[in-house]
């Protein structure tokens, strides 16, 4: 299973980092609504969010953050 995490968006297109390499996918090809630092998944000619991947890297990432800025 291909995933990828939404870096940003630019025109028509969004761009997915997959494995540490950013691609242009055209928006069409997403399915539903999704936003920078969304987890991907590619099924079936489609990406879809990964909702409980997403979830958890929001959470892995505040923990990183909040050892950093521990008094």
């Amino acid at each position: 299973v291909m995933t990828g995490i939404v870096d940003r968006f630019e025109g028509q297109f969004v761009v997915i980092e997959i494995d540490g390499i950013t691609h242009d996918v055209k928006k069409e090809q997403i399915a539903g609504v999704v936003s920078a630092g969304d987890v991907l998944i590619f099924r079936d000619g489609k990406w879809y969010k990964d909702a409980k991947a997403t979830k958890e890297r929001t959470q892995h990432i505040k923990n990183l953050m909040d050892s950093v800025w521990e008094d």
